[in-house]
């Protein structure tokens, strides 16, 4: 399994089109990408404009396929000016699972 966490920031006042342009990523997902196995979004409680993505692959291919895809190449278009700063992102093969 191959996993992507991605920590995002959305400019102050621009939350709720984030978490929209995010939850339309994840019914692509649902629908188009097979080889991903979870995408998990999490808003942070504390401040608002922090999301966090936790995503599963089948392998680090599938994890290229869904990065270049439409559900994020469309994200980033119709939410990257509202970013505040580049995402933090980390890739990896996952190492404990339960």
């Amino acid at each position: 399994m191959f996993t992507l966490t991605a920590i995002l920031r959305a400019k102050p006042g621009h939350e709720e089109a984030v978490k929209a342009a995010l939850e339309k990523v994840g019914e692509f997902v649902r629908a188009h990408e097979p080889d991903t196995v979870s995408f998990f979004v999490t808003q942070s409680a504390d401040d608002p404009c922090t999301f966090v993505t936790y995503e599963r692959f089948a392998d680090g291919a599938a994890m290229e396929r869904h990065n270049n895809g439409a559900g994020s190449q469309g994200f980033f278009a119709e939410a990257g000016a509202l970013l505040d700063g580049p995402a933090t992102v980390v890739t990896g093969p996952e190492v404990v699972a339960r």
